[in-house]
């Protein structure tokens, strides 16, 4: 996997290359499960559901774009880095786009819309993201 991209992102200072740390990492996957484990939770709102699933999916990607030795403090450009970062299919960080959008718009307008398809697609990507997040070896300390 080439991270050219990446770095050619912290060349115009869209990312920040910042070595990895493997107990950041090692959190970041923790406070995920916790989300995906809420998400899950048949007795909560919907909406409760989707800010979980969407808070574990933005942490997951971050957790990786930290592994590959970056910082990005822009929300949505973690869902992008993911192609690079795990190989993600690019129509699923277009989805996870959208929920950052949905997001943006619960948070800032106060009105969320979701439908239980746009909730269960949600969830479903981001147990994926997961394993691929969990699969990435750990960081060696040179």
């Amino acid at each position: 996997m080439t991270l050219k991209e990446l770095d050619n992102l912290v060349k115009i200072n869209d990312l920040k290359a910042e070595p990895p740390d493997q107990n950041e990492f090692n959190n970041m996957l923790l406070s995920a499960k916790r989300c995906i484990k809420d998400a899950g939770v048949a007795g909560l709102s919907d909406e409760g559901r989707f800010s979980s699933a969407y808070t574990a999916a933005h942490v997951l990607s971050l957790a990786a774009l930290r592994w590959h030795g970056y910082r990005s403090s822009n929300r949505y450009q973690v869902f992008q880095c993911l192609v690079h970062t795990v190989a993600f299919d690019q129509a699923k960080c277009r989805m996870l786009g959208k929920c950052h959008k949905l997001r943006n718009v619960a948070e800032y307008e106060g009105h969320l819309e979701i439908t239980p398809q746009l909730l269960k697609e949600l969830i479903g990507v981001t147990i994926e993201l997961q394993k691929l997040v969990e699969a990435l070896e750990p960081i060696s300390s040179d």
